[in-house]
């Protein structure tokens, strides 16, 4: 009999939510490329749950945009478009500006921040662009760990997994990186100077190019 109790749940969290978390977790990762089909029988098997929590699992993320159902198909990951796109960076406008309006000196997030850049560094010299990503989206998330809010802290996890899903459509994404390594270096140096209006017209300036990069991308690919 199969016991639904993978370590690390805590008990104030439903089995569901913990692992739709592992999954998007590998979504932000990489580890789940878009349009991959999922194996019940091999998800079910990883997480050491049943299938039917896994069926629950599964819509959860669905309904989060991040897996596509298809009838007698099977269970997808999903592959953003282009309107994807744009919501995706309405919706990180939104919420990262009010992160940088609530930062303040000291905040745990900017210890994180610093040490993300730093790894970043050595990922860009080992020419580790995927790993480059991953660790981009950590600095960001950690910005918006500085609102201490655990409700927007989840919700941007959904979107930066779905971000992840678009950048998993190209097959050379150092473009898509590099130029952004020394911007948010110059964001972090902001905010260690507490110059909140600097960093937020270069947040602004960020996600302009960053999505308008993202959208050029996807149309040569399509072309």
């Amino acid at each position: 009999m199969m016991i639904d109790a993978p370590q690390g749940l805590t008990e104030d969290q439903p089995l569901t939510a913990h692992v739709a978390g592992k999954i998007r977790g590998m979504l932000i990762s990489g580890e789940l490329q878009p349009g991959a089909k999922l194996s019940e029988q091999q998800m079910a098997t990883h997480f050491g749950i049943s299938r039917n929590t896994l069926r629950e699992v599964f819509r959860l993320l669905t309904s989060q945009n991040l897996l596509t159902y298809i009838p007698n198909r099977g269970v997808f990951v999903a592959t953003p478009g282009e309107a994807s796109v744009v919501d995706i960076y309405r919706v990180r406008r939104v919420i990262q500006k009010g992160a940088v309006q609530a930062a303040t000196p000291r905040h745990p997030a900017l210890a994180r921040m610093k040490d993300q850049l730093a790894r970043t560094g050595a990922a860009r010299a080992n020419a580790d662009w995927r790993q480059v990503g991953t660790i981009n989206m950590e600095f960001h998330r950690s910005m918006v760990d500085l609102c201490d809010s655990p409700r927007l802290s989840a919700g941007f996890e959904l979107v930066l997994a779905e971000l992840r899903l678009v950048f998993a459509r190209f097959e050379d994404t150092a473009h898509l990186h590099e130029p952004y390594i020394a911007l948010n270096a110059a964001l972090f140096a902001s905010f260690e100077r507490g110059d909140i209006e600097a960093a937020s017209n270069q947040l602004d300036d960020y996600l302009l190019r960053s999505e308008r990069s993202v959208l050029a991308a996807l149309q040569r690919a399509r072309s």
